[in-house]
């Protein structure tokens, strides 16, 4: 099978490059300088309208701000209402991570925000009068802020939940991903097809059909997945 590859556009700027180049599925956020947060109504149904034409999926980011991923109710809010947006405006997914602090201090999931966003997406719309369909929905690099000891135990909770792949880089943050192939294996032999994970983050068009060989996976994530044109700003 084709290894999917999966470019996180900043806005529409970018994504008729790499769709030419090769990418089948995109993230779309905004301000990528703190990780992504939500992007807006007009990009969003200008992505939507663009993959539409070219047999590309479109998944939303639902972010209200950068920093951490402990939501207040405001912000759990906000993530609702970007959900059902997204949603109106036909993406194919969307993508969020949300963590609460732990008995011994070290993050854990949010379990009741997480099953009340995959239920919007999933749902029939959080009050719309149209019927909409379900969209797909990605666990993203919040679960790397989990402890390593909880992260099996989360990959069950989010499989039962309903969501459909996790993106991870396999380790902190910055560390080369040779570093963490180990463990993005062992992720993928804990997940056994019941959840799909997602590599991302130091992954190129140069390195990205090797990683996917090592790993054992059939989608990779990022900014450099694809090979874009020498003129644009990411290459």
């Amino acid at each position: 099978m084709e290894l999917l590859r999966e470019f996180c556009a900043e806005n529409m700027t970018l994504v008729p490059n790499a769709v030419a180049a090769g990418a089948r599925r995109i993230e779309l956020c905004d301000n990528l300088a703190v990780g992504g947060t939500s992007p807006s109504y007009g990009v969003i149904k200008a992505a939507v309208d663009f993959a539409r034409a070219n047999d590309v999926r479109i998944m939303a980011m639902v972010r209200p701000r950068g920093g951490g991923f402990t939501y207040d109710a405001q912000e759990r809010h906000m993530m609702l209402d970007d959900i059902s947006c997204a949603r109106l405006l036909g993406v194919d997914g969307v993508v969020f991570g949300c963590v609460r602090p732990g008995e011994n201090g070290h993050a854990v999931l949010d379990e009741e925000l997480a099953r009340t966003l995959v239920d919007a997406a999933k749902g029939s719309g959080l009050g719309c009068s149209a019927k909409l369909p379900p969209v797909q929905v990605t666990f993203h690099m919040a679960f790397d802020a989990l402890g390593k000891a909880v992260q099996l135990e989360t990959l069950d909770e989010l499989a039962s939940l309903g969501v459909e792949r996790v993106l991870t880089h396999g380790g902190p943050a910055g560390t080369p991903i040779a570093q963490n192939v180990a463990r993005l294996r062992e992720l993928v032999a804990y997940a056994n097809g019941r959840i799909a994970i997602l590599p991302g983050g130091g992954l190129t068009w140069q390195n990205a059909r090797e990683v996917a060989a090592l790993v054992g996976v059939r989608e990779v994530h990022g900014t450099q997945i694809v090979r874009l044109p020498p003129t644009s700003p990411l290459c």
